[in-house]
Parts: structure tokens; C-alpha cells; sequence
């Protein structure tokens, strides 16, 4: 029998069948009850039902999962696969083939292989575009499908079919995966001068060393300013957070308070032998920006040593305790919240209808309005309100036609076979017409006003392209900021 179940049924068995009313804890003999209940409904169906019940999918997809649910969307069971998992990722070791790819609706296309990896010495290339993988057509998969299908390929060896440009017949690769470190700082370079930039895609137990890395490559205190862009970062290791926050804060000042129903209340602070930097700093987010992302903007932001830009984050301020049950699972529960150094909630009110919370976790705070150290006014009630709100500008129909046509790939592709760039390379005029004809071909043929008022922006997206093929993709990413506004916006703030 599923050992789960048994030992639920032994708990049963082992309620007392009457009690001295006086003995009777009524919280105990509540929960006494249910698990009769759970038990009975259990046996029930394995006996009767028309079909037979698979009992691990009834407790670890149905009675467990269902109540959790009832508690916040962020409380979780791990069946044995999910928790390894879990154990992998905190690692921050993952399975992969070494390939950067651009996915556009129905089609996949190799942006940069990295070197020693599976995808170069199989022999892929920039430019290459993968038409199946064990089998799947990419064409016939919308958007949403294609990262799963690439998720599930770099656990298992893998079957290739691709197209090269260039190249008439197909090419077939086989590529098997292999462990592979993540950094969690991806890019550091320069965007103005003496100003540098770092982008910090999630915190783990080696973050804070990578950003203190990164500084140091950029030119540490000498340094006039910094950008942190923690856009689209989930978060990760709470001490990761507060390990990156010392690196800029003063010591003793507090970075996060934690309080929970049975947490005792602690507080971090910045250890007293820390010797932060002094330059000028501005840090980035969205609405993807949660955690242990907002731990550290929040920190900032409150003791005036940062400015935020961007849109409001994500607000997930919930601590997260995970808790290793029998068969290798785990549950991963609500505990605590978090808290910023001027008393904030980073926790988003969850919906109390939804969710039978107590008040303190469904209304996190009872004010709205709290100081940082200079006195400036900021907003709680969940996430990180920036203190200058950035749009990214709104898309139009040419430039979706032209990522959803991946043009600006093909073109960098074709262009790169017969001509060679540097890094002091810029577009042409030339080769803006080059490009022009080249969409002609293709049967897009924007207006003249419409090519005008988007020339600056296909002029970027070009370089970008170029520069993803010929030198790698961090250094399409440092031409790509120059035409991204909350850079730009973060630049201007520095000075």
C-alpha cells in the first residue's frame, strides 16, 4: 500500500474512540476529525470506484495540494521529482546544451553556442535555425509551448533537425546534456562614462561575491555610479539579499525584519567589519522583480542609497520554510512575512476571499505611508513602488512584424557570411537599404514615414543582431541599452 496513506490510516487508528470531554483539546479533536474524514473518503473510492484509484496522484495531487490551496497561492507540495528538482536549482546547477536561442512564434533560432559546451561541439552555429527536437515541429508549437518543449529536451539527450543558411540539405545533431553552473550576474559592463552596469537574474549562495566580481571588473571605487538591474530577477537565498545589501549599506543598518505566528522576530543588519562602496547607485525593476529582489531595492531605498526605477514589483514578501516529509517530498510553507527597514510589508494583500488568511498576512500593514532615513515619503501595501516610473514604450505593428518574422536575425545571418565587423563597427546607411531591399523580398514593405519614424530603432535592433553573432549576446546586450529607456532614464539620474 502507498506508505502515505498507511501512515495516515495508522494516525487514524490511533485516535481514541471516546474521551474524557475534559481531556479533549478542541483544536486536536477538530483535526481528529478531518483526518477520519480524508481516511474514509479515501477508502470509500478505492473500494467502489469505477475505476482504480492511483493513490499516490489522490494525496499528492488532490489532498495535499488542495489544502494548501486554501492558505496563499505561494505554499506548495513537492511530489520526489519536484523536490530533487528544488534541490538541483538551489545549487543553481542545471542540465543544458551551452546554446543561446531567440524564440519567435514558431521558430527557434541560435543566437550564440558557448565555448566547451554540448551545442559547439556538436558543431551548432549563429544563424542556425532548429526545425524539431526529438520529432516536435517548432512550427506547429505556439509561443507558450516552445519553452516547455526546450525545458523537457535539455533533461535527456536530444535529436536536432536545423536548418543553416546557406546550407540546402537539413543537418541533423544529437547533443547530450551536461551539468552546467548559472551564474546569477550575467552582464557587467559600461554605460557612460565611469557609470557601469550589472544585472543580477537571481540570488543565490554565490550572488553577492559575483556582484562584488562584476564592481571590481568595472573598476570598484573608482567608479562614478552603478546600475543594478534586477528586472525579471524571482529572487532566491534571503542571505544572498542581505550579503549584496552590505555591500552598499553602512554598518548596522538594518536590511529586512522577519515576523511570523511561530518565527521569532529577527532582524538583519549590515555586519559591522563591512566596507561598502560610496559611488552613486540606481536599481531597476519590474513587475517580475520579487523576493529577495525587493529585500535589497527596499533596503536601498529606505536609507536613501539608491534610486528605484521602473514599474512597481512584483510583492512577494512571504517566508518560505521548506520542510522534507517521507519519500523524498516536501512541502514548501508560508512562515513569516518580510518586512523593509522602515517597517513595510514587501508582501502584496492577498485575496482575502480567496484565501482563509488571518488578517496581519491578508493586510500586511494598517498604514500606507512610512519615511525613509531622509524623511522622504514612501508608499507599502506590497511590492516596491520605484521612486521614477518607466515604461518600456508600446510595441507597434512593424516591429512585431519584423520579430515575428525573425528579419533582423536572417539579415545578420546572411550579412555575416560574407563580411566581417569589429567592435567599433556601426550601421551604414547602405546597409539600412541593404536591409530595406532585404524586407522587400519578403513581402514587407513598411511606408516611408513608417521606415523613418522606426529608423533609429531598426538601426539598433541591427547592431544588437550583428553584434549577438559575431561577438556573443552580452555584447548585443550593451547595444541594446542604449536604446532602452529605464537605462537611459537611470543614466540621466547618475549624472
Amino acid at each position: 500500500m502507498f506508505r502515505l496513506t498507511l501512515s495516515l490510516l495508522v494516525c487514524a487508528s490511533m485516535l481514541p474512540a471516546q474521551a474524557n470531554p475534559a481531556q479533549v483539546n478542541p483544536a486536536q479533536d477538530d483535526l481528529d476529525k478531518q483526518l477520519r474524514s480524508i481516511i474514509g473518503a479515501y477508502s470509500i473510492a478505492a473500494a467502489n470506484a469505477a475505476d482504480p484509484v492511483n493513490a499516490e496522484q489522490a494525496f499528492y495531487s488532490g489532498a495535499i495540494p488542495a489544502m494548501l490551496r486554501k492558505l496563499d497561492p505561494h505554499s506548495v507540495f513537492f511530489d520526489p521529482g519536484q523536490f530533487d528538482q528544488l534541490k538541483r536549482m538551489e545549487s543553481s546547477t542545471a542540465k543544458g546544451f551551452g546554446s543561446v536561442v531567440s524564440i519567435l512564434p514558431g521558430r527557434v533560432i541560435v543566437l550564440q553556442t558557448l565555448e566547451g559546451t554540448p551545442s559547439q561541439k556538436a558543431g551548432l552555429a549563429p544563424g542556425d535555425e532548429i526545425l524539431a527536437i526529438n520529432g516536435y515541429v517548432i512550427a506547429t508549437l505556439d509561443i507558450e509551448q516552445l519553452p516547455q518543449l526546450l525545458e523537457q529536451s535539455r533533461q535527456q539527450q536530444a535529436r536536432l533537425d536545423v536548418r543553416r543558411p546557406g546550407v540546402p540539405s537539413l543537418m541533423h545533431f544529437t547533443l547530450t546534456p551536461e551539468e552546467m553552473q548559472s551564474p546569477s550576474v550575467d552582464r557587467a559592463f559600461f554605460i557612460g562614462a565611469g557609470v557601469g552596469y550589472i544585472r543580477v537574474t537571481s540570488f543565490d549562495e554565490k550572488t553577492a561575491q559575483q556582484v562584488k566580481a562584476a564592481i571590481e571588473k568595472l573598476g570598484g571605487d573608482r567608479l562614478a555610479g552603478l546600475v543594478i538591474d534586477l528586472r525579471n530577477n524571482p529572487g532566491g537565498v534571503l542571505t544572498a539579499a542581505t550579503q549584496t545589501a552590505s555591500l552598499f549599506l553602512q554598518p548596522g543598518m538594518k536590511i529586512v525584519t522577519v515576523r511570523g505566528r511561530h518565527v521569532p522576530e529577527t532582524t538583519e543588519a549590515v555586519p559591522s567589519i563591512a566596507t561598502p562602496y560610496g559611488f552613486k547607485l540606481a536599481v531597476l525593476m519590474n513587475e517580475k522583480s520579487a523576493s529577495a529582489s525587493e529585500i535589497l531595492s527596499g533596503a536601498l531605498q529606505d536609507h536613501d542609497r539608491a534610486t528605484i526605477l521602473g514599474v512597481p514589483s512584483f510583492g512577494k514578501g512571504l517566508v518560505q520554510s521548506v520542510f522534507p516529509l517521507t519519500q523524498n517530498t516536501g512541502l514548501a510553507l508560508t512562515t513569516a512575512l518580510y518586512y523593509t527597514p522602515s517597517g513595510r510589508s514587501i508582501q502584496k494583500p492577498l485575496d482575502a476571499a480567496r484565501f482563509e488568511l488571518g488578517g496581519a498576512t491578508a493586510h500586511p500593514n494598517k498604514q500606507s505611508e512610512f519615511r525613509t532615513d531622509k524623511g522622504r515619503i514612501v508608499t507599502g501595501g506590497g511590492g516596491i513602488q520605484p521612486d521614477i516610473v518607466v515604461y518600456l514604450p508600446a510595441t507597434n505593428r512593424l516591429r512585431m512584424v519584423l520579430d515575428a518574422s525573425a528579419s533582423f536575425t536572417n539579415f545578420a545571418t546572411d550579412y555575416l557570411r560574407t563580411h566581417k565587423i569589429d567592435a567599433d563597427f556601426e550601421v551604414p546607411g547602405e546597409l539600412l537599404d541593404q536591409f530595406r531591399v532585404f524586407l522587400t523580398e519578403r513581402e514587407i514593405r513598411p511606408g516611408l514615414a513608417e521606415w523613418l519614424g522606426e529608423r533609429e530603432f531598426v538601426t539598433n535592433r541591427l547592431k544588437t543582431e550583428l553584434f549577438n553573432q559575431a561577438f556573443g549576446v552580452e555584447k548585443g546586450d550593451e547595444v541594446e541599452a542604449q536604446r532602452d529607456p529605464v537605462i537611459l532614464k537611470a543614466l540621466e539620474i547618475i549624472g
